[in-house]
């Protein structure tokens, strides 16, 4: 159970760090007013269909919220003269919340200002639990994005994206809009994405097989400049997709001239750093493709869930506010997806298996048809 909320602060001379006094949130005082309000007039409770025990954030409410629920109201003559209803709904929440006295239930009846305000401390009390909620499912989503131990991390994001697409959904269908929908938290900075050396060999792998087999490219318009770790990379591709939508020879050696005219060559990447790099193909472009795809989706999905944290975070958003910014913030990650799915369930072309190659650098092989993640 929470402490109560604090009395008058120290005198002056106190020598107290009052930056490091913890304050009850407001939500406290709403759950405090509102079970004060119904331990003043029970019948309030017929009011209050659409509040639940888990709408409070502390367990001792949601017991006594629930014993509420269960105990017998007291007439109305019976509760004016007797603490009945109070001795009713202590006994019935002591199982859960050994806790509590009965003091603390005369304590709750004095942090009511009125009881006739019972249905706006519930629609408190629905907001932040809708907050907690959101930040929930942004957890959940955080943490699949960047758990190598799922069998398929692509699919559980996804089914992630979908939980928290359906609970802000709900939130927007309870919560009425209002002027000023946008979240007053500025947005977080976009994340910097670090590439492991598996990441680089498999964009490496992408770029040799796709000069090798440029016809390829014209099939993958669901890979984009923007999905690859190292931004290198991802420019060297668009050279690729630039020649080929040209329609002229693609081969290491015009590969390189365009990288030239792009101004990529430099001093820490030479162009035979380049000719090296586009040496030996192995495997298809599909297959590496959609390995750099996974890992951008999976990107996307982190610093999605890290933007609608922030959200959370800041207690002065409303809950209408908190869904028109986290539907925002999954735009960009639904345009990934999208293009997951073209790429996943594209019509199956035949695929050549990535034959390993002699050295330490390329270690990833080629997935077979039935290994292919689908949503």
């Amino acid at each position: 159970m929470h402490p109560h909320p604090p009395g008058p602060g120290p005198g002056p001379d106190e020598n107290i760090e009052l930056a490091n006094v913890h304050h009850p949130a407001p939500v406290l005082y709403a759950e405090q007013a509102l079970l004060g309000a119904l331990l003043l007039e029970p019948a309030r409770l017929a009011d209050l269909d659409h509040l639940a025990s888990e709408h409070f954030g502390d367990h001792a409410h949601s017991a006594l919220y629930v014993a509420m629920r269960t105990a017998a109201v007291p007439a109305a003559d019976e509760h004016r003269k007797t603490p009945v209803w109070l001795r009713r709904v202590l006994d019935a929440a002591r199982p859960q919340a050994p806790g509590l006295t009965a003091s603390y239930l005369h304590t709750l009846v004095q942090r009511c200002p009125w009881p006739g305000h019972a249905a706006a401390y519930a629609r408190m009390i629905e907001a932040d639990h809708a907050r907690r909620t959101v930040r929930e499912h942004a957890d959940r989503l955080a943490q699949a994005a960047t758990d190598a131990s799922l069998p398929d991390p692509a699919a559980t994001v996804l089914a992630q994206c979908d939980a928290l697409a359906d609970a802000l959904e709900a939130l927007s269908g309870r919560f009425a809009p209002h002027p000023g929908s946008l979240p007053r938290i500025p947005q977080p900075p976009p994340t910097r994405r670090t590439a492991g050396e598996e990441a680089l060999e498999e964009e490496r792998a992408l770029l040799a097989c796709a000069t090798a087999r440029p016809s390829r490219l014209r099939e993958m318009r669901w890979l984009q400049p923007e999905d690859f770790a190292l931004p290198l990379h991802g420019q060297l591709f668009t050279c690729l997709t630039a020649l080929v939508h040209r329609r002229e020879p693609v081969d290491a050696v015009t590969v390189l001239w365009e990288a030239q005219h792009q101004h990529l060559l430099h001093a820490g990447f030479t162009p035979a750093d380049l000719i090296d790099l586009l040496a030996t193909p192995l495997g298809t472009p599909e297959h590496w493709g959609e390995k750099v795809l996974r890992r951008a989706l999976l990107a996307q999905a982190h610093t999605t869930a890290l933007r609608i944290r922030a959200f959370t975070d800041d207690a002065a958003n409303t809950p209408h506010q908190l869904a028109t910014g986290s539907r925002r913030a999954l735009a960009d990650l639904t345009a990934l997806r999208s293009r997951w799915q073209r790429a996943t369930h594209a019509p199956a072309t035949p695929r050549s298996p990535a034959v390993p190659r002699a050295g330490p650098r390329l270690r990833a092989t080629a997935a077979s048809p039935a290994t292919r993640v689908s949503r």
